[in-house]
């Protein structure tokens, strides 16, 4: 009876009927969302979604679900959303748009993209796309399949400063992506022999109950905790999770290379790493024996703020557990050391003897390799429009192919300067640059302004749509849609569930209209968006079914790959080798590539382009260091601000600040305050923050509001409290990856009725910006 009631109540289905709903069970991802794709739940009638729950099937969740996906229906048939494609009629900022059909809105697209072939070349073309999630490759594959332009960005997001700096530092060193062992898909982890619970978890730069970032839940951490394991926390303010941690290492921002570099030399030191595994499996020791003694955990100390006893302490609790995973996040490559920090945290996963054993680092790879994502498209571009890609020249990482974007920093010279050739085009997919990714946030305002011809295609209106659009192409949600997203998780289908929202199309279909106009030869045999997902499934190797199958299946196809030890076993190399997919066949300590490409094969540190150590003066006048983009509870980015549940959560830009610190300058709690720098300015309010150094300050990113005039000068008030305001663009590491999102400098004082008459917004979008010159 009770296995019948289960059966009934735990369906695993991909659809079924449940009194008058029909519930489909597939995952959600963009947009709006998160990385994780949770299991989900959509209750469905008459073609409209009325509620959403989580899938207690799922292996990623569980049954559990954040504010953001409960949120749904709210977000579903929110009347901000776009309905239909708009043209502009009034001057760019004037917020005044008229409605067209697709047909008239893609007539106008094709026209104008055989007008810049003939009279610029496809290159001229640009296209910018948002965080990684499920709207990554569809447009990659409009710009180099369809336009046939070799130039995709980041929203203007300076020095890759995403992910891409770890993700590169694991495939150089290790060949493969390295993932914390958390068992995430077993529910009976206790009767899987071959796992252990990892006995130590260092949560580095990383707040994850609350960011969920890239494939990894957050909730995971809580399971091991309930199992025993214990935590050592790496961020300067006291979350969650470091306030139960053994040990909380309260770090100044942007020094994290040096802190690797300081437990590294404990490691060493006290021989507490793993000698069988460096023997056998690495290349390179000697070396990284010799860099450590450069830094003795006494510097390290005057470097990171971090008492040497406590840097101790980690490293000898890291090392000594039998088995240990590191959880690391975003403050690692938002960072000038970003690469740098990356490679030698790598280097410590690997030493210490945790990768790819139980509880400790898993080896992964993308579902049956399918993993194409922001290099699709490139097979279809020849090597002489490769060689017209903006700025890869300038930086050997890029030039080689590594990674398949054009460097974001050098677009926004091109764009400021018409230097190698003057961008004509922006198609912007998934991006809201000035309200969230763009570091130097007027800068890049001014600059897409100089474009002669933008498209955005996008749920909601933006302040980036508004001050430079030409065109708006409206998206349907996750909820509306056929999709599917391969990352470090199971393969798994988005199913449409409900009717699309008014007149909007998938990213999909938007592929698929457009090629069958501009490219019908790569197009033509395509009847339905999910014949081209079937094709695009089976692109690379592993794959015999179509999209149907993966939507029947749900969760059946593929899952983390818990073989352990696969270096050993010869399950990584294509010749069936023991070894890492490296030029030496070894964990690259040292790394061959970097030697190719002129850089430093070593770790070190690199001090914050502003600071007490490098800008002593002007650390005079902003004396409080600066750290940006705590993670929100509710809201993604920029997403989530129009819907008044989630606003609820969270109504006002809140920054942090030390009370101590608050007291010397004047300011109460829920006083707002300016936050300056010599690049500009933004208001927040101010909280009290215990946790925090007294030096220390931090400031939400994202925010703008869309309750505000959308026109300028008010522009939604995007630059208000932008903090994009503050950072910077084209300061990074030697490899052009990491910038100082996290780590500069400013001033703050109370804002008064004398001091706020012109709001930010309109310097900017009125009065030429806040008059910074870079020098």
């Amino acid at each position: 009876m009770s296995e019948e009631f289960n059966k009934e109540l735990y369906k695993t289905a991909a659809r079924w009927q449940e009194g008058e709903y029909e519930v489909t069970r597939t995952a959600v991802w963009t947009a709006p969302g998160c990385h994780c794709s949770c299991g989900v739940l959509l209750y469905t009638k008459d073609g409209k979604l009325e509620k959403i729950e989580g899938d207690p099937n799922s292996p990623v969740n569980r049954g559990r679900l954040c504010l953001r996906c409960i949120n749904m229906v709210e977000q579903v048939y929110s009347p901000e959303r776009l309905k239909w494609p708009l043209k502009r009629v009034g001057e760019r900022g004037e917020n005044k748009w008229e409605r067209i059909t697709w047909d008239e809105a893609y007539k106008l697209i094709e026209e104008k993209y055989y007008e810049l072939k003939k009279n610029y070349g496809e290159q001229t073309i640009v296209t910018l796309v948002g965080t990684g999630r499920n709207a990554m490759w569809q447009p990659a594959v409009i710009t180099r399949t369809i336009f046939g332009s070799p130039n995709v960005s980041f929203g203007f997001l300076s020095a890759d400063s995403c992910y891409q700096p770890r993700m590169t530092a694991n495939l150089i060193k290790a060949g493969d992506c390295l993932i914390a062992d958390c068992s995430q898909t077993h529910p009976l982890r206790e009767a899987r022999p071959e796992w252990q619970k990892p006995e130590v978890i260092l949560v580095w730069g990383n707040n994850p109950l609350v960011s969920n970032g890239d494939g990894f839940l957050g909730h995971w951490i809580v399971d091991m905790m309930k199992l025993g394991t214990k935590l050592i926390v790496v961020d300067p303010a006291l979350t969650w999770l470091a306030a139960r941690a053994e040990l909380w290492l309260k770090i100044r921002p942007g020094t994290d290379a040096a802190l690797a570099l300081g437990i590294l030399n404990v490691v060493i030191n006290e021989k507490l790493y793993d000698k069988e595994f460096v023997e056998n499996w690495t290349y390179g020791f000697d070396e990284l024996v010799e860099r450590v003694q450069e830094y003795p955990v006494e510097k390290v100390s005057e470097i990171t703020w971090i008492p040497k006893e406590q840097i101790i302490q980690a490293a000898r609790m890291y090392a000594n557990a039998k088995n240990g995973a590191i959880q690391w996040g975003l403050a690692i490559d938002m960072q000038m050391a970003a690469m740098e920090a990356s490679c030698l945290i790598t280097d410590l996963m690997a030493i210490t003897g945790n990768i790819d054993v139980p509880g400790g680092m898993v080896l992964q790879r993308y579902a049956y390799n399918r993993g194409k994502k922001y290099g699709s498209g490139l097979e279809n571009i020849p090597e002489e429009m490769l060689l017209k890609r903006i700025g890869t020249y300038e930086s050997p990482i890029h030039e080689s192919g590594y990674t398949p974007f054009i460097p974001p920093d050098k677009l926004l010279e091109t764009l400021e300067s018409g230097k190698p050739y003057p961008v004509q085009m922006l198609w912007m997919q998934g991006t809201n640059p000035i309200t969230n990714m763009a570091g130097e946030a007027p800068r890049v305002y001014a600059a897409m302004k100089k474009v002669p011809f933008n498209v955005v295609v996008d749920l909601f209106m933006t302040p980036t749509a508004v001050a430079c659009a030409d065109l708006v192409l409206p998206v349907a949600m996750s909820v509306e849609r056929n999709s599917f997203r391969s990352w470090w998780t199971p393969l798994r289908a988005l199913t449409k569930a409900a009717d699309r929202y008014e007149d909007t199309k998938t990213d999909e279909e938007i592929v698929l209209d457009l090629g069958k106009r501009i490219r019908p030869d790569r197009f033509e045999q395509y009847n339905t968006a999910e014949d081209f997902l079937d094709d695009f499934l089976k692109d690379d190797e592993g794959v015999d079914y179509d999209f149907k199958d993966l939507v029947e299946k749900v969760q059946d196809w593929w899952d983390w790959d818990y073989t352990y030890k696969k270096y050993e076993k010869g399950l990584l190399r294509a010749d069936g080798q023991p070894g890492f997919v490296t030029p030496t066949g070894k964990y690259e300590i040292t790394s061959t590539l970097f030697d190719v490409w002129g850089f430093d094969s070593l770790g070190f540190h690199i001090e914050p382009a502003e600071g007490p150590n490098t800008t002593p003066e002007l650390m005079k006048e902003y004396p409080l260091i600066l750290t940006t983009g705590n993670r929100l509870w509710g809201c993604f980015h920029s997403e989530h601000r129009q819907f008044p549940t989630m606003r609820e959560i969270h109504q006002q830009p809140m920054m942090d600040i030390h009370p101590e610190t608050a007291k010397a300058l004047g300011i109460i709690e829920g006083d707002w305050v300016w936050l300056e720098n010599r690049r500009g300015k933004c208001k927040q309010i101010a909280r009290f923050n215990e946790g925090l150094d007294p030096k220390v300050v931090r400031g939400e990113h994202g925010w703008w509001f869309p309750e505000k005039e959308g026109a300028e000068p008010v522009l939604f008030g995007v630059f208000d409290s932008n903090i994009n305001n503050l950072t910077t663009m084209g300061v990074h590491g030697p490899t052009h990856y990491g910038a100082p999102y996290k780590s500069t400098i400013c001033k703050v004082y109370k804002v008064t009725p004398e001091n706020d008459k012109v709001t930010p917004s309109a310097i900017v979008t009125k009065m030429g910006g806040f008059g910074y010159v870079k020098k």
